[in-house]
């Protein structure tokens, strides 16, 4: 019987060699399942760590089900025809399927999450008995956040199910993570996940059966401390909407909440102020919320330069630190507010000056009236016909009027506020 060494290439999520070259398996393992069981329980039995234990599961599964294979891999292979019937390929990978979820490690993280999500859409494709699909299902949700969207994103094989993804999986998935212990799942992890979940939303939301109940309760799902920004949720509601324009007014609302707009980024902030598809309290909200971000920035600034003073009696409860990236883009945001502002006082200054100027002009056309009128008044001079004149004037010919009198009428007006004025009395009392 010929010997079949595995290769010490294989390697599991960058860990280095999964096995020695001394260890082998034969022929009899590849072409007869139950060899393949039995010689793995004895590898079990002496002791082998079940990380290598499922990287031979992983690493020869693909022999009798090709659909575990990557992409990069299916290129590199290739695969006879069975001649077959299409019944008996059928029954022959369903009850594969089922021997390997059977013979899988326990422990967690010994398969590959990504090698257990095309485990289960093959499960999915051939109809294995809900029994193991639960049990896959199980194992997943323990290392949800190793997985990527990609192999996430499996096709629904029911008919009863109108979507393209079978988003009803991924709830049980996100579901049955949320709800594991707090010692079985870190911040990191839940962290990762959420990410995940908004660009699958961003993906199943383009699907116009995807009904708004559906959407809501994926997005739901997570608790809010999971999204440290909703950008992803913003950007998955947004193709939501785009996709299905028929989506009523009250609908809009329900969806816009469950955004945090404080957790929106200043470019995510800009584009939902702007967005027609929002309804008007969002975007009022979204506005309010950046507001109360520019107002904490310039006082968290005006701290540092020494311009801020604290209340007497008022104790400031410790913040978090915030990061470079943090500081930087609200030094940004400070240097932009401050060129608006100095372009806002510039056009302030440019406008008062044009209105002193045209008060100056004004007021030169006042001192013509106020020199001449009181001098007719003086000398018994008509001044309402001369202040007629000088009005019907100023009517039709504006300040240039004035330039037009003739030599003679102010030698006229000369001579006449010569004669009636009086000398002064000082020099009576001389004489």
């Amino acid at each position: 019987m010929k010997k079949l060494a595995l290769p010490e290439s294989i390697t599991l999520a960058g860990k280095g060699p999964i096995f020695a070259a001394e260890c082998w398996l034969d022929d009899a393992c590849i072409l007869d399942m139950d060899y393949f069981v039995k010689t793995l329980s004895g590898i079990k039995a002496k002791g082998v760590r079940p990380d290598l234990i499922g990287s031979i599961i992983a690493h020869y599964a693909s022999k009798w089900l090709p659909e575990l294979l990557t992409d990069d891999e299916k290129g590199l292979t290739i695969f006879e025809e069975s001649p077959e019937s299409a019944t008996t390929s059928w029954m022959k990978k369903r009850f594969f399927v089922e021997t390997l979820v059977g013979i899988l490690p326990p422990e967690k993280d010994s398969i590959p999450c990504n090698f257990l999500l095309r485990l289960l859409r093959t499960a999915n494709m051939v109809g294995v008995e809900p029994t193991y699909r639960a049990e896959l299902e199980s194992r997943i949700s323990w290392q949800l956040d190793q997985a990527s969207l990609k192999e996430l994103m499996i096709p629904s094989f029911c008919h009863t199910c109108a979507t393209l993804l079978d988003v009803e999986l991924v709830m049980r998935l996100v579901k049955r993570f949320v709800n594991m212990d707090d010692a079985a799942k870190s911040g990191a992890a839940l962290i990762k996940v959420a990410k995940l979940i908004d660009s699958y939303l961003a993906e199943a939301a383009v699907d116009s059966n995807l009904t708004l109940q559906e959407f809501a309760s994926l997005a739901g799902a997570l608790p809010s401390h999971a999204r440290s920004t909703d950008d992803g949720l913003y950007r998955a509601i947004d193709t939501y909407l785009k996709a299905h324009p028929g989506v009523s007014k009250q609908d809009r609302k329900v969806l816009c909440r469950i955004i945090d707009s404080r957790k929106l980024s200043p470019e995510a902030s800009f584009h939902a102020a702007h967005n027609e598809r929002l309804p008007v309290r969002a975007v009022i909200q979204v506005l309010l919320s950046e507001q109360t971000k520019l107002t904490r920035q310039l006082d968290w600034s005006g701290s540092f330069s020494g311009t801020r003073s604290p209340k007497p009696g008022v104790l400031e409860h410790p913040s978090r630190c915030p990061s470079k990236r943090e500081i930087s883009s609200q030094q940004a945001e400070i240097r932009r507010l401050r060129e608006e502002v100095r372009r806002l006082q510039g056009q302030c200054s440019a406008m008062q000056g044009q209105i002193e100027r045209l008060l100056e002009k004004k007021k030169g056309l006042f001192k013509w009236k106020k020199l001449v009128m009181p001098s007719f008044r003086s000398t018994g001079v008509d001044a309402g016909s001369i202040g007629e004149k000088i009005q019907g004037r100023e009517e039709g010919e504006g300040e240039a009027a004035f330039g037009q009198q003739t030599p003679l009428d102010f030698k006229i007006t000369k001579t006449r506020l010569v004669r009636g004025k009086t000398p002064p009395k000082w020099r009576n009392s001389l004489s």
